[in-house]
């Protein structure tokens, strides 16, 4: 019972954030990033796994779309290190901060790496430790409220995670350079660093995003170049062939010779 209320606990103190002024400002940043890479990927299936109060799958045109986590508003009910679903079945996974809030961000690797067909994709957001955002998560006074007590995954760590699962980078960015302040007329303040944050400091933005696709070691079949064999074989010619053509040539000459010692006589 004690697990139960700490878990409405928590999901109450994070829709509180999301509603804030802050909140919504990550969340359509996310919209519009993710709008504009699941468009482009097609399928049959298409998983997202976290903050299922958020459809970030909205603009993508595969047929079945279904969310998964512990929320009572997703479709299916179950931890993401432990998915019910069958292997090589997905053609796109999503993990919106799904890592960072997990006490095993490996094992949903694994299990995500283990539904996706081959060839398929996973989009991952996360928050960069390495920023103004980052900062957060070591103060005092904020690192025990949400979103700042999560487990903040830097990106080198999370690029050698996926190439160790023989995941291949298809793209990325950074986002949200403005500072994280609650209050949203300091966010215009220092809007500027939002527009000048890919050229000048693009290794420090508040969020980060990851687009990767499964990759699998196979069989590569050689095949033999039948041009150059057949080229080949118009170029020899086998011995026996020969062995006659050099006979005929000799009894042709001989009855040459014959013919015109004849006609000298005559």
């Amino acid at each position: 019972m004690r697990e139960k209320q700490s878990v409405k606990m928590n999901i109450q103190n994070d829709q509180h954030w999301f509603q804030s002024s802050l909140g919504q400002y990550l969340i359509g940043y996310e919209h519009r990033y993710f709008d504009q890479v699941v468009a482009n990927i097609f399928g049959y299936n298409a998983v997202q796994i976290g903050w299922s109060q958020f459809n970030f799958l909205r603009l993508n045109r595969v047929p079945f779309h279904f969310t998964v986590g512990l929320e009572s508003s997703t479709s299916i009910r179950a931890e993401a290190g432990f998915l019910p679903l069958h292997s090589n079945s997905m053609d796109l996974v999503i993990l919106p901060h799904t890592l960072e809030f997990s006490p095993s961000p490996h094992q949903i690797l694994r299990e995500v790496h283990r539904i996706l067909i081959p060839g398929g994709h996973i989009v991952i957001s996360g928050f960069n430790p390495l920023s103004l955002w980052g900062i957060c998560h070591y103060l005092k006074s904020t690192r025990q409220e949400f979103p700042w007590n999560g487990h903040f995954i830097s990106l080198s760590r999370l690029k050698d995670w996926l190439k160790l699962l023989d995941f291949e980078m298809a793209g990325g960015r950074l986002g949200c350079y403005v500072p994280p302040f609650k209050q949203e007329k300091w966010r215009r303040h220092f809007h500027f660093m939002e527009a000048a944050g890919d050229r000048w400091w693009p290794i420090s933005g508040g969020v980060y995003f990851l687009h990767a696709i499964k990759y699998m070691h196979g069989m590569r079949i050689i095949k033999p170049d039948w041009k150059k064999c057949m080229d080949g074989k118009k170029k020899m010619v086998p011995a026996a062939q020969r062995m006659t053509e050099a006979s005929n040539g000799k009894r042709s000459s001989r009855k040459c010779g014959q013919a015109i010692e004849i006609s000298d006589y005559e």
